[in-house]
């Protein structure tokens, strides 16, 4: 799991420097799912959120048709997705737990975003709209079957 340095998040500038993969892990992982679902590259999926339970953080939203999902690491299985999410944070805060919701909001809506404390893509040092279409035109969308997935992340 990446973790950004101290005040990455709250530095526009240390925030938008972040290689794709950690900006759109920590922070911009609902701008990502947006995108996704504005123009869909694979039909049938729709977004997922992990809302922690108590005071802790750790929210993330992905992507998924109930069987696969698809976040800033790609495509996987959205049971392991779900698994090593658990993990990670119960690594970093023993007694984590959250529980997983559909997503009822407009991704790209700053004010729906607001109101969940998530920033919309106008809050951004620069525009992540086009920097998420242009992480997700590297990806591999053309999964030929969940069992070729499998065997592919081991």
């Amino acid at each position: 799991m990446f973790q950004p340095a101290p005040g990455t998040k709250q530095d526009p500038e240390k925030r938008w420097a972040q290689p794709d993969r950690a900006f759109f892990a920590h922070g911009a992982c609902h701008i990502l799912a947006g995108v996704y679902l504005a123009h869909p590259p694979r039909s049938g999926f729709r977004a997922e959120r992990i809302v922690p339970n108590g005071p802790y953080p750790g929210n993330h939203i992905y992507i998924t048709d109930g069987r696969v999902a698809f976040d800033y690491r790609g495509y996987v299985a959205r049971d392991r997705l779900l698994e090593w999410f658990r993990t990670q944070l119960r690594r970093q805060m023993p007694g984590w737990s959250g529980t997983v919701q559909p997503v009822d909001f407009d991704l790209l809506n700053t004010a729906d975003l607001n109101a969940r404390k998530m920033r919309g893509p106008d809050q951004y040092l620069h525009n992540p709209i086009p920097r998420a279409r242009a992480f997700l035109a590297q990806k591999r969308h053309a999964v030929p079957g969940f069992s070729d997935l499998e065997k592919s992340r081991g």
